[in-house]
């Protein structure tokens, strides 16, 4: 019998404002809780709660992980890929 794997997780892109935060990420904890954050977002990128907003682009997500101290800014493509817009460190 064939092994069998878990879900698809989602691929992860960073826009460029996204891609200039993690130019500034130096810390090892700050990393850590980025990584888990975005562990997280792609094995359920629904996890995020809809942020309100225009219904003409994509819709923006929002996951915050109180114990890291992370929240995350995304929005999913049609082919489940993740693209986180902004890091912020809440």
């Amino acid at each position: 019998m064939a092994p069998q794997h878990g879900p698809r997780r989602a691929r992860i892109a960073f826009s460029d404002s996204a891609a200039k935060q993690l130019e500034n990420v130096t810390s090892e904890a700050e990393i850590h809780a980025l990584d888990r954050a975005l562990v997280v977002v792609s094995v359920d990128p629904d996890v995020g709660e809809p942020l309100p907003g225009d219904t003409a682009g994509p819709q923006l997500r929002q996951y915050a992980d109180e114990v890291e101290r992370v929240r995350l800014l995304y929005w999913v493509t049609a082919l489940r890929t993740v693209v986180v817009v902004a890091y912020i460190e809440v």
